[in-house]
């Protein structure tokens, strides 16, 4: 008896099976599976994934497209272009010290007026500021008793030429008058040239002469055409020459420098006298010519880079002192190779770079490729495919997310 009611629960599962099997079949020949392209995007997913898996052993490199997502890629030859051969680094820029000056008073005093503020353009020979210099008023003064010396035995010398004539005096009192009256104009000379030295021109001094009057206001000019750069100076402020800081620094600004810190693996490439192309993201579109004027002798030791330096020609005076660019240089000449269009490398979760390729513009490959530098639109492929072949160009995201749906549906 327990043996035959131990095979009726086995006789009724199997009876319970078949007959599942026979609805399932029943059921797929009233309903064939047929995706269409109007269907949701996951069904024509799966009906990729399924088509590809039966074509291809390996479905998660190779696709065969319905024509509804055909429509969603663009399919190109690879083409043949020309890539520079060039570094690249970043920097910004700075005033060009080699032509910057520090003006200083020649002759200590107290600032009087200020003529000059930071950023403004500034001729060779305009008024900076100026003093109240007790050296100037003393020379003036000098000046001023010489003219007065000078006057006197000039008058004294003409008096004594008429005495000699009719023997009132002798000849030693007329040569000890030539005598004096000579020594007159040499120190009135002195006198022109140490008042010259503060920056009076010889018209003033003449004025100075004339008037008997002394003008102790000296004036500081821009020694060289350039832009204020940096103004210390403040009215009544006591200043010495050459002691720091300077009430101004001058710096012309038709050169600018660029200064950049390039990886010690770059810096062989570069040479001094290269040309260099720059760009900021202040003047998109525009490129500035300059060429490197400096290497750094040594590397830091934190950063492993070195200093390079650029001069960079700026006839509009456009750039500022710590805008931030980028300088590219050719250190070679232009290499043809294969390139594609950017949005046509994909770049895979492990960090591949991959292209779709076809042979047919229905069935892609995903293949693996090796990139270079990018320029105007395109990216340079170095290995993994030949100008002529059919990549996609607009799409190849779109069919690697497709390989990515397909792969966690599984």
């Amino acid at each position: 008896m327990a043996p035959a009611i131990l095979r009726k629960p086995a006789l009724v599962v199997a009876v319970a099976a078949g007959f599942a099997v026979a609805v399932a079949a029943y059921l797929f020949w009233l309903f064939p599976l047929n995706v269409q392209p109007g269907l949701s995007t996951l069904s024509a997913h799966a009906e990729a994934t399924a088509t590809a898996a039966t074509a291809n052993p390996d479905a998660s490199s190779t696709l065969d497209l319905t024509d509804a997502q055909l429509a969603s890629v663009k399919v190109e030859p690879v083409e043949t272009r020309e890539f520079p051969v060039e570094k690249e680094a970043v920097g910004s820029i700075d005033f060009n010290e080699d032509m910057e000056t520090q003006v200083f008073t020649p002759y200590q005093g107290k600032i009087i007026a200020l003529f000059a503020a930071v950023g403004d353009d500034v001729k060779k020979g305009q008024k900076l500021f100026t003093i109240d210099s007790p050296d100037l008023l003393a020379a003036e003064s000098n000046l001023i008793a010489a003219a007065g010396v000078l006057e006197l035995t000039t008058r004294n010398l003409a008096r004594l030429r008429e005495l000699y004539k009719t023997l009132a005096v002798s000849q030693h009192d007329l040569e000890q008058g030539i005598s004096d009256q000579q020594t007159a104009e040499g120190n009135l000379r002195a006198g022109r040239d140490a008042v010259r030295i503060f920056g009076k021109s010889d018209a003033e001094i003449d004025k100075i002469v004339a008037a008997r009057l002394a003008d102790p206001t000296l004036v500081v000019p821009s020694p060289i055409d350039g832009r204020i750069v940096q103004r210390n100076a403040a009215p009544g402020l006591f200043v010495q020459p050459g002691n720091p800081p300077p009430p101004y620094v001058v710096a012309d600004v038709d050169t600018m420098w660029m200064l950049a810190n390039v990886v010690e693996n770059d810096s062989p490439a570069f040479r001094i006298g290269q040309l260099v192309k720059v760009t900021l993201g202040a003047f998109p579109g525009r490129v500035f010519d300059g060429k490197i004027t400096t290497i750094g002798a040594t590397v830091d030791p934190n950063t492993r880079r070195v200093l390079v330096r650029s001069e960079i020609s700026d006839p509009q005076h456009e750039l500022r002192s710590g805008m931030f660019g980028e300088f590219t240089i050719r250190i070679g000449e232009p290499i043809r190779s294969a390139a594609v269009p950017l949005a046509g490398v994909v770049r895979e979760g492990d960090g591949t770079q991959t292209v779709w390729v076809t042979a047919d513009r229905r069935r892609f490959t995903r293949r693996t490729v090796k990139i270079g530098d990018q320029r105007d639109g395109y990216r340079q492929i170095l290995e993994g495919l030949q100008p002529g072949e059919l990549v996609a160009t607009e799409g190849a995201v779109f069919l690697s997310n497709l390989v990515t749906i397909a792969a966690s549906s599984q």
